[in-house]
């Protein structure tokens, strides 16, 4: 049976959405944890194949003990070169961890909906097709940490996706959001919609007919390059991106 992959989800009704589907599709058994009610996570990834950070309303600079402790965490993946991929939150604390600045946007401005995206020649290197706009619901972001590759990059919030290590990402928007997620969290949390930057409620549901199919083929790329150094190369087209990500990993090694 094949190794699984850690899920870090912060809210009792949070789901890893379209990853946790990708994954399960493919077999892969999901190790779901929430540390912020007292699961605690493994001392080692050594019977994991990677590990996903999600996000949550909360932010990476709050003062809670469970925040810092997940931050801390974090070392283990990066000493033991895990797959690891964090997502909004989850790529904030791994830019904490790395002493990186997390912040609001200096005009109080926030994303939430679509936006333009824009990949870097690091970021195509990664992943030769990125989706020029993508899902977004934050109004902090962070710097480059240094010893970073930054992989793409937005017009409000500059840092969108970055690498560090051979195999550490972290990811501002949210590739994972189902039409389902979609609709809970512009109901749960429609407060966030009235922030300066938002786009409105109807433009969201309006907008992912456009743009979704290009974020869920990213996503799938992504994820089959992201798990190949721990998972046997599928035939034909994933074959060949195993083979892709082995040979591009070079250059993105930090120090």
């Amino acid at each position: 049976m094949p190794e699984p992959v850690l899920i870090v989800l912060h809210q009792e009704t949070s789901t890893p959405g379209r990853v946790g589907q990708f994954l399960q599709a493919r077999g892969i058994p999901l190790d779901v944890r929430r540390p912020r009610f007292g699961e605690r996570l493994p001392e080692t990834l050594a019977e994991h194949a990677g590990v996903v950070v999600f996000g949550g309303p909360m932010s990476a600079n709050d003062p809670d003990d469970w925040i810092k402790t997940e931050i801390d965490w974090l070392a283990v993946p990066l000493k033991e070169q895990k797959p690891f991929l964090g997502i909004c939150l989850g790529a904030q604390m791994l830019a904490r961890h790395l002493g990186a600045r997390v912040a609001p946007h200096p005009e109080g401005k926030a994303e939430i909906g679509y936006y333009p995206l824009r990949a870097t020649l690091d970021g195509h290197r990664v992943c030769p097709r990125w989706p020029d706009h993508v899902y977004q619901w934050h109004r902090e972001g962070f710097e480059l940490p240094s010893g970073s590759r930054l992989l793409a990059e937005g017009d409000m919030f500059r840092v969108q996706a970055f690498r560090h290590g051979p195999a550490a990402y972290g990811i501002q928007f949210h590739p994972e959001v189902t039409h389902a997620m979609m609709c809970r969290w512009t109901t749960r949390g429609h407060e966030r919609l009235a922030l300066p930057g938002a786009r409105p409620r109807t433009d969201h549901f309006a907008e992912r007919p456009m743009y979704d199919g290009a974020i869920r083929a990213w996503l799938a790329e992504f994820l089959d390059g992201w798990l190949a150094p721990r998972s046997e190369a599928r035939p034909g087209r994933g074959a060949e991106r195993v083979t892709g990500m082995a040979m591009a990993a070079g250059p993105y090694a930090a120090g």
